[in-house]
């Protein structure tokens, strides 16, 4: 299990958004109030965003690392200096036999113009998904954003579903962000949203006590549109089509 947020706004510093909140992402690498499973997050953490001072430059960068958050203290020291009003960050806690690695920490970075951030909350048997070469790492998690990416981030409630079919225990939370957009599902993990005069906060668990958090049910998927507009919907899978009743010819004799 991790803790993650996106932020689509106004630029925000990234320690104001990662850092200085009383219970961030710092804090929620070693004391989270809603994780369910795990204790801690510190086998890593990561920061993407898109630099509005290089709008010519569509990919976002990235700052990962596999040591705690804690213990980053070139990222505290330049956070405060560094401003984005597009940022996916996560802190980590990896799945039992996963690579401890810095490229098994989120956000994960591709698409089909390189622009989206994809982070992971959960885990998934990663036999169930196809292996890709593009994948940042062998880890659950790398291999499902890989995953969700070369499907395309505006079908990720379909894959989501697909990925859940196959794998009923997975738990699938994902948050994605291209610089326009936020993109989240909450599958075996809630998570929040908070609306603020200059943007939109989306996160595992809120950062703060401020009452406008709004919690985002389980199986729901999430959308931050470019205009800052939250839309929340329900992710119901289909029914499966009954089957026809089969008879044998005696009783399709029978009037």
């Amino acid at each position: 299990m991790c803790r993650h947020l996106a932020w689509l706004g106004e630029p925000r510093s990234l320690a104001d958004l990662v850092l200085a909140p009383e219970h961030g992402l710092l804090r929620q690498s070693y004391q989270p109030r809603r994780q369910s499973h795990g204790l801690v997050n510190a086998d890593g953490w990561g920061v993407g965003w898109h630099d509005p001072a290089h709008p010519d430059h569509p990919h976002p960068v990235r700052w990962r690392s596999a040591q705690p958050l804690w213990n980053a203290a070139a990222f505290a020291a330049v956070a405060p200096l560094l401003h984005a009003g597009s940022v996916v960050a996560a802190v980590r806690s990896a799945t039992v036999g996963m690579p401890p690695d810095e490229t098994a920490a989120a956000p994960f970075a591709g698409g089909p113009d390189g622009r989206w951030l994809v982070s992971h909350n959960g885990r998934v048997d990663r036999s169930v998904l196809p292996f890709r070469h593009d994948a940042e790492s062998v880890c659950d998690s790398a291999v499902l954003a890989a995953h969700v990416l070369a499907l395309g981030p505006d079908r990720l409630a379909a894959t989501v579903i697909e990925v859940a079919a196959a794998d009923p225990g997975a738990r699938l939370s994902l948050l994605l962000g291209d610089g326009e957009r936020v993109l989240a599902v909450s599958w075996g993990d809630p998570m929040a949203y908070l609306e603020r005069p200059d943007g939109v906060v989306v996160a595992s668990e809120p950062y703060d006590d401020d009452p406008r958090w709004v919690d985002v049910p389980d199986r729901h998927h999430l959308e931050v549109t470019p205009a800052g507009q939250v839309v929340v919907t329900p992710l119901d899978p289909a029914p499966p089509p009954t089957p026809a009743p089969i008879h044998s010819s005696r009783e399709a004799a029978t009037p």
